[in-house]
């Protein structure tokens, strides 16, 4: 099933310019790099996909599920930007907790946040309390919670932030094996250095308007043709932000 944000518009005040405004997308298949400077609309345009806000106008759907319902929740997976450490609950138990939220039983959102920690390389911190973890640490905690019921589409804002280039790699690699289990990836971020050349697909949200969406080849084949490979990816989006603007 698709995830299609259609005509959606969205502000934060009934005065405020809006954020989106007539914006339609599907998120596509495999795994997606979402662009954009701060500012862009890629926070919000993850939260109405993950059905956390609701559009001022517009429809966000999965198939026939509509992004207001429990069925359509259960289907998606968010990890928003902050991730928030539960006071007393240590790794297990607060993704365990999501789990419970996501309408797991007690039981099974126990032994899946085991694994999901597992697949984070969080499981030797299992135990830990969440207060007392690193920031990278509790990021991968917050990807394990948006993984541990099983959803069909997972929405990642940010979700390498203060991690190293080692844990950047783990994370790389662990995007690829949800991938190829079929599950739908959409990562948001404003450095180019995550568009890692793995990922199927870009989209560069720029002020509130996709300026582009296609494969990551097409995305790289904006950049000049006498770039150095290295910097493919900055030149083509440097190149997205200018026309942009220009227009």
């Amino acid at each position: 099933m698709s995830l299609e944000l259609d005509v959606v518009s969205y502000a934060y005040g009934r005065r405020e310019r809006p954020i989106l405004d007539g914006l339609s997308y599907t998120v596509p298949d495999g795994f997606t790099i979402l662009l954009g400077p701060n500012g862009a609309g890629k926070t919000t345009l993850l939260k109405l996909a993950a059905g956390a806000t609701r559009p001022a106008r517009g429809t966000v759907r999965l198939g026939r599920l509509s992004s207001h319902t429990a069925a359509y929740r259960t289907r998606v997976a968010w990890m928003p930007q902050s991730v928030t450490a539960m006071t007393g609950l240590t790794a297990r138990e607060q993704v365990a907790y999501t789990g419970w939220l996501k309408g797991m039983n007690r039981r099974t959102a126990w032994d899946a946040a085991a694994a999901a920690l597992e697949q984070v390389q969080m499981g030797e911190h299992a135990g830990r309390k969440t207060k007392a973890l690193s920031g990278g640490q509790l990021r991968r905690v917050g990807v394990a919670s948006a993984l541990v019921h099983g959803a069909e589409v997972l929405l990642l804002d940010e979700p390498t932030a203060g991690m190293d280039p080692t844990q950047r790699r783990v994370f790389r690699d662990l995007v690829i094996s949800l991938v190829s289990r079929e599950v739908r990836v959409l990562l948001s971020t404003h450095d180019v250095a995550d568009l890692a050349e793995e990922a199927d697909h870009v989209t560069a949200l720029i002020a509130g308007t996709i300026a582009f969406s296609g494969t990551t080849d097409a995305f790289l084949r904006h950049a000049p043709a006498q770039v150095p490979e290295a910097r493919r990816a900055e030149a083509a989006y440097t190149a997205l932000t200018a026309g942009a603007a220009a227009v």
